[in-house]
């Protein structure tokens, strides 16, 4: 007698599609990973599809958008196809409006720009990379070497004033060594290695409060903008070209502020 198996598959229920979330979104719709969630195209829409969240990502930061809430999603393009296409226009499922390329070389990319324009005229073909005449960042960074060339103007100003006033204060010191023997070339010397350390360590204290600056700053704007964008980075580079800027400088003034009084008459210096 044969013995019949009746095998009962019970039917799950599909699963939805999944879907990514910004961590703004997130935040702002307090979902976690593993939710459902209802996305449509029109707030008042009743057609929305149900999604599950399968990730939260941090966006890309962008200078450009650092202002702008970051309220994205990221789906499957058939789901995104599904989802934004109208029922009503059958070509919609079946047309972009952009198709973004990476290539491999990018300096292949005038010839590629070149060859799709013949194959398909009419085809706007547009690099990603911003122009170097529209770019913003060309006129914040002119901006930036002019307040650069003031600062520096400025400073190097104030500190040769100092270092004047330094050496009319030590005329008298001065004319004593003088008449001790010792020779202008010596003082001269002993005037610039004190430049030297003044601006040394007039750029290491710069540096350092510097360093210390870039955090608060990038907190500061981080937390305000909500974003991981970075407004400020102290480089090693910056660094090395503070120091090499400063030395010679320093050097400088304090020879500059020192040679007139180290001109003058021995008798002139010590008051006879």
């Amino acid at each position: 007698m044969g013995t019949i198996l009746l095998v009962l598959a019970l039917a799950q229920a599909p699963q939805p599609p999944p879907v990514l979330l910004s961590r703004q979104l997130a935040e702002r719709a307090h979902v976690a990973v593993g939710a459902v969630v209802t996305l449509g195209t029109d707030p008042a829409s009743t057609s929305g599809q149900t999604f599950r969240v399968v990730g939260i990502y941090e966006p890309t930061p962008d200078p450009m958008r650092f202002t702008a809430e970051r309220l994205e999603a990221r789906l499957h393009l058939p789901d995104f196809i599904t989802l934004t296409s109208d029922p009503r226009d059958p070509a919609s499922a079946e047309s972009v409006d952009a198709i973004n390329v990476r290539l491999v070389h990018s300096g292949d990319a005038k010839r590629f720009t070149r060859d799709l324009r013949a194959r398909m005229p009419g085809l706007d073909v547009r690099s990603t990379k911003r122009p170097a005449e529209g770019d913003p960042f060309n006129a914040l960074d002119r901006f930036h070497l002019a307040i650069s060339i003031v600062t520096i103007a400025g400073s190097t100003a104030f500190l040769l004033a100092l270092m004047v006033i330094r050496a009319e204060e030590r005329r008298a010191t001065i004319g004593a060594m003088r008449l001790l023997g010792i020779s202008r070339r010596t003082l001269l010397i002993e005037v610039a290695v004190e430049g030297l350390l003044i601006a040394a360590v007039g750029a290491v204290f710069g540096t350092m409060l510097a360093f210390a600056a870039e955090g608060i700053v990038n907190r500061v704007f981080q937390a305000r903008y909500d974003t991981t964008l970075v407004f400020v980075r102290v480089t090693g580079s910056i660094a090395m070209r503070a120091l090499a800027i400063a030395v010679p400088l320093g050097i400088g003034a304090g020879i500059g502020a020192s040679w007139t009084l180290l001109r003058r008459d021995i008798l002139t210096l010590v008051g006879r």
